[in-house]
């Protein structure tokens, strides 16, 4: 069962990111870009389009759209996820915002 705490650790450990507070909540960003937040209790990661839907499709209990100006990020139940599904998910939340170059050898190690 994941925990704030370990979306913070996971968020970061990837190259480039920092943890900014907005309202009080922690967001996890590489430069001005977020790839992750905490939003009043809930947690929101900026997931690849297509693996998105699939989860809110085969998972509605745990993976829900979230409306981010003209497009849809992802509610994620933390706590329904162990520790290396949330890996692999902030992983792909970060690799959506930096350079290829950047997250393509950190991506295939993990693979």
């Amino acid at each position: 069962m994941a925990d704030i705490e370990d979306l913070r650790r996971l968020a970061l450990a990837l190259p480039g990111a920092h943890e900014v507070s907005y309202r009080g909540d922690p967001w996890f960003n590489v430069g001005k870009k977020t790839f992750a937040l905490a939003l009043g209790g809930r947690v929101v990661l900026k997931l690849d389009k297509p693996h998105q839907e699939l989860l809110f499709e085969i998972r509605p209990d745990t993976f829900q759209p979230c409306k981010v100006a003209t497009v849809h990020w992802a509610y994620v139940e933390i706590a329904q996820l162990d520790e290396a599904e949330l890996a692999a998910l902030v992983r792909e939340a970060w690799a959506q915002i930096v350079p290829k170059k950047v997250s393509r050898p950190l991506i295939e190690d993990a693979g």
